[in-house]
């Protein structure tokens, strides 16, 4: 089991606490004349259902990190310790590897089956931000890896916590833009804004967890520009936990039953989630 407290469990209460703030807010702002799109009930249910089944499904894949990352840590090529070097690994170290698993599950369809139900929302508010997947299992093949670097097991998971708190906050349209340096540096509302839209220029950008400066150094950094269109750019499920988290997989299932050939087949499952023998 851990040995360790999980920072995005504890946060819990603040994230329930900033969601009556927001609404709120937002409230207020709808009737200042600003365009934000605000609450819905239905929404808000299916986005902290899908957040309530995660805690369980995540905690069994996370026992799954911790475990694969303690296995790797006889094979580390040093111990970089529990100081700031430890830390600014685990932490720097973390969201690297989310920006490519994020990013690989916008651009292989078998991933993006796991991680679509995120997108699934047509509103963006910070009950949108618990709208969790429920089986990420690409995290099993990235994290476990920084104890091949030296990053402590525990260091690891905690190093998790922190990324996905941070990542609450900026699933707002409550906040507008940050600092100029702050929005360069860091992922903030306006740069999450437009990885959640469904507008063309916005698909499969802005993928980094804390830090932007991933998608600016690999090119896939978009500034918000147009309004964003939230949800998917086709077949958005109804607010219901099944057809949210199911709903790709079938559709993919569909594809891959009807496909031809076995090179189709293998198409479906792992080029982009667009693709079909006709493109």
């Amino acid at each position: 089991m851990f040995d360790h407290i999980d920072p995005a469990m504890v946060a819990v209460p603040l994230y329930f606490a900033a969601i009556l703030w927001e609404r709120t807010v937002l409230r207020r702002q709808r009737s200042e004349g600003r365009d934000v799109l605000g609450y819905e009930r239905p929404d808000t249910l299916a986005s902290l259902g899908m957040g309530a089944v995660s805690v369980l499904t995540v905690g069994v894949l996370n026992l799954a990190i911790y475990g694969i990352a303690t296995w790797l840590w006889q094979w580390r090529i040093t111990d970089l310790g529990n100081g700031v070097v430890g830390w600014v690994a685990a932490m720097v170290g973390w969201d690297f590897a989310f920006y490519w698993a994020h990013r690989w599950e916008h651009e292989i369809r078998f991933f993006w089956t796991q991680h679509v139900n995120h997108h699934s929302s047509q509103l963006y508010n910070l009950s949108t931000a618990l709208r969790q997947p429920w089986l990420p299992l690409i995290n099993l093949g990235l994290f476990p890896l920084l104890a091949l670097a030296g990053v402590r097991p525990w260091m690891i998971m905690v190093a998790g916590g922190f990324n996905l708190v941070y990542q609450f906050w900026f699933h707002t349209e409550a906040v507008d833009r940050m600092p100029r340096w702050f929005e360069y540096v860091l992922n903030t509302p306006s740069h999450h804004r437009v990885h959640h839209a469904s507008n063309p220029q916005y698909l499969d950008r802005n993928h980094g967890g804390i830090l932007i400066i991933w998608d600016r150094l690999f090119g896939t950094f978009q500034e918000e520009g147009e309004r964003p269109r939230y949800g998917l750019t086709k077949d958005n499920p109804p607010d219901r936990l099944w057809p949210i988290f199911s709903h790709e997989l079938v559709a993919m299932w569909r594809d891959v039953r009807g496909a031809r050939t076995w090179r189709d087949r293998l198409g479906y499952l792992f080029r982009n989630p667009g693709w079909s023998p006709s493109t």
